[in-house]
């Protein structure tokens, strides 16, 4: 439901790469289109870069923008879990 949205991929290097979302496979590699970084000071090899594929083990976090994020439907599936949860150590017990 995010392809199409700006969202910022902080790499396990510290490099923030903020672009639109492409796709997201099932291994979390994400391909950015119109991409711009921060600090391009400290990146200079990026400025050219305006579409890119990042490997999902080098991802340490995505920032999704907050507005996109439906979280009523995160509560919910949380509460659900711990329901699950709590029945399965009512049982053991």
């Amino acid at each position: 439901t995010l392809v199409g949205k700006e969202v910022v991929v902080e790499l396990k290097n510290d490099m923030p790469i903020r672009g639109t979302l492409h796709s997201v496979d099932q291994f979390l590699n994400v391909k950015l289109l119109d991409v711009t970084v921060d600090d391009v000071a400290a990146y200079p090899h990026m400025a050219s870069v305006k579409t890119c594929f990042i490997r999902g083990s080098v991802i340490r976090y995505v920032q999704l923008p907050a507005t996109e994020v439906d979280t009523d439907l995160l509560q919910d599936a949380t509460r659900r879990e711990n329901q699950v949860h709590a029945a399965a150590k009512k049982q053991k017990t």
